[in-house]
């Protein structure tokens, strides 16, 4: 049959298909006749092909409808790639609400939301249509997870799940807590009642771990994790077992937020905080809000845990739209270890001219009781490497490579100064300012670290994990641990004490959540500790008298969550405004600036210029210098955030139909604020 001779369809001839493109300006569906040999193949959520301004593009079915909107004339659809509804309407309605949120494009969330096709996979199963609300009556929920009893409110929101109402809890889990078994037996509730669970986890060890605690409630194949490192077969086959329903629990990490779970009773997200569920592609969501629309629009239940607190977890629990979970201060009592920081008056050797080093008498003593406990130590330094970062011996200028202006560091066996961009060698390096030859390092990493404890330890074993030696767990017993935040490993039982060295490195960075971060990362590690009353001992490298090591000593994330959101409502700063942000050239910028029509209440920082430096991955290929770039804030209250994208989306919308020839990128709630 030719084009000329095709016929709609007599049944809802209208298909409204989401086109591939990434485009502001053409960021809307467009209407197509259905020909009557795809009107059954055309489902909503199928994928399909459609001639578009003269090309063949890829897009997904909407919806079918009986009459368009549109005025002139509708083309035909090309082909229906396959029959799978694979875009789930709940997943589309989503999508379309994070695109607006976050000021970007529908197509480049629904690459992050629907997996490229695998055919052979999808032709593998017959395609079996997914169980709706209506095909299952609600089973009778399981005995509650009894680790739940431990925290307020615990009890009360698992019942919230296993009835189905939409409770939205804050959990700040106990030191030493199981917080992989915690999660799987509230997914187990949800599973019981009949209702879908998704749970997202930082990273791959967090996801094996949580997957060894589903397989204790769970049998095997009632559960299944995505995570983007499955292969593309895999991946797809996966995906299509939770969108045919076969499969109603998901965990994975932040590429399993858009799973389409059936009947979703439950989504849970575990440390929040991570950099790691901020999606770095257009438009950049953040895990943790895609969970909170999702909750919002399909009415689930929304569970964030963590041994920390940030500031975003705080403002819900604050603005009464989420309720906490939290243990007693008796039982925090009892569960954490006994925490110390430099510089207390009681402290071992307080008075003495070791206070102040790396490796204070407090923390030596803890260690070498810990050690002849027959305990493991654990010891947090925030580099790996060996000197990651070198200075002037004499003038304390930071040394850079005379090649590229980059940042130098011993690595390598023959602990050769080398340039952490380019990688060349300083062989005999001078500082640029003084004139000397003599350095120091001012960052000591997790080898240097682990040599230093071997001789001040001797015939104890010393073990790393760090960059690309990172493990997962250790064997008990007298052995020092020496990891990098996050690179933890576990160990039965418990450390007997934990050293958290360097702590000015994590608090001088240049970023609005040095302190949030430090708390997140310190209390990672101090959980894994042994309790007070089993000898646990944990001693934090920093003055005592910061709020951070306060609320630490005082186990009391919740605290200095509220502190810091205390702060940003005076400063005018995220989670309490809203804040977008924009990069490109100068002239780029100030165009913009011009241009856009901000709303009532929000109001323009900078622009400023961005010194990106002479970073030679960062040159042009013809090696000419680029043209100077500069980034400029938008800040608006919480109730004109989407006021605010819709503003910035309409200028990228009218400079991508301009086709300016310098675009800017625009960047919603940047994660970070250097």
């Amino acid at each position: 049959m030719t084009a000329g001779t095709r016929q709609p369809s007599e049944v809802l001839p209208i298909a409204r298909i989401a086109v591939d493109m990434a485009l502001p300006h053409l960021d809307r569906p467009f209407d197509y006749l259905v020909p009557g040999d795809l009107a059954e193949a055309a489902v909503p959520g199928a994928r399909v092909r459609v001639r578009f301004a003269g090309r063949l593009l890829d897009g997904f079915v909407l919806d079918r409808l009986p009459h368009s909107d549109h005025q002139g004339k509708l083309g035909f659809l090309e082909r229906v790639v396959s029959t799978e509804p694979v875009l789930a309407p709940e997943v589309a309605a989503l999508a379309r609400t994070v695109a607006d949120r976050y000021a970007g494009v529908l197509a480049d969330v629904l690459r992050l939301a629907v997996p490229p096709r695998h055919a052979k996979v999808e032709s593998a199963q017959p395609l079996a249509p997914a169980p709706t609300a209506d095909d299952t009556d609600d089973a009778a929920p399981v005995d509650s997870d009894p680790g739940w009893q431990r925290y307020r409110a615990g009890p009360a929101f698992l019942d919230a799940v296993a009835q189905g109402r939409p409770a939205r809890a804050v959990w700040q889990a106990l030191p030493g807590d199981d917080w992989a078994a915690r999660l799987a037996g509230a997914a187990a509730v949800a599973h019981a009642a009949d209702r879908g669970a998704l749970l997202l986890v930082p990273d791959a060890r967090d996801l094996v771990r949580l997957v060894a605690a589903l397989t204790e409630v769970l049998p095997a194949e009632e559960f299944t994790a995505l995570a983007a490192d499955l292969g593309p077969a895999e991946r797809y086959r996966r995906f299509l077992a939770v969108r045919r329903g076969r499969v109603r629990v998901v965990v994975g990490t932040r590429a399993a937020a858009f799973a389409p779970v059936v009947r979703l009773g439950l989504v849970a997200m575990w440390d929040d905080g991570d950099d790691l569920f901020t999606e770095q592609r257009a438009p950049y969501p953040h895990a943790r809000e895609v969970l909170l629309e999702r909750s919002t629009a399909q009415r689930c239940a929304l569970l964030l845990g963590g041994f920390a607190r940030t500031a975003e977890g705080q403002l819900l629990v604050e603005s009464g739209w989420a309720h906490e979970i939290s243990a007693s201060r008796a039982a925090i009592r009892v569960a954490a270890p006994r925490i110390s920081g430099a510089g207390e008056e009681r402290a071992v050797g307080a008075d003495s001219a070791a206070a102040q080093a790396r490796l204070s008498p407090a923390a030596f003593q803890a260690a070498r009781a810990a050690l002849e406990a027959d305990a493991p130590v654990l010891v947090q330094v925030p580099r790996h490497g060996y000197r990651p970062a070198l200075a002037c011996e004499r003038c304390r200028r930071p040394s850079r490579c005379r090649h590229c202006h980059g940042p130098l560091a011993q690595t390598g066996a023959h602990r050769v100064p080398a340039c952490r961009w380019c990688g060349v060698g300083e062989a005999h390096p001078r500082c640029a300012a003084c004139g000397s030859d003599q350095f120091r390092s001012t960052v000591t990493g997790s080898r240097r670290t682990a040599e230093e404890l071997g001789r001040a330890f001797p015939g104890v074993p010393v073990t790393t994990s760090a960059g690309d030696g990172i493990k997962d767990r250790v064997q008990p017993g007298s052995g020092i641990v020496v990891a990098t935040p996050g690179a933890e490993p576990a160990v039965d039982g418990g450390y007997g004490t934990a050293l958290l060295l360097d702590g000015y490195v994590l608090l001088a960075r240049p970023d609005l959540r040095a302190a949030e971060e430090t708390m997140r990362r310190w209390t990672a590690a101090a959980a894994l500790v042994r309790p007070a009353d089993a000898g646990g001992r944990v001693v934090v490298g920093a003055d005592s008298g910061l709020a951070v090591v306060q609320a630490l000593i005082r186990w009391d994330p919740a605290g200095l969550a509220s502190a810091e959101l205390d702060a940003r409502r005076e400063l005018g700063f995220p989670p309490a405004v809203a804040m977008a942000a924009m990069d490109g050239t100068e002239a780029a910028v100030a165009t913009a600036l011009d241009a856009i029509d901000l709303p009532d209440g929000a109001e323009v920082l900078g622009p400023v210029p961005l010194d990106d430096g002479p970073h030679p991955a960062r040159a042009d290929r013809a090696g000419e210098a680029r043209a100077a770039r500069a980034r400029a804030l938008f800040r608006a209250p919480q109730s004109r955030r989407r006021a605010l994208a819709a503003a910035l989306k309409a200028y990228a919308a009218s400079s991508s139909a301009r086709k300016d020839s310098e675009a800017v990128r625009i960047q919603v709630d940047p994660s970070a604020l250097g």
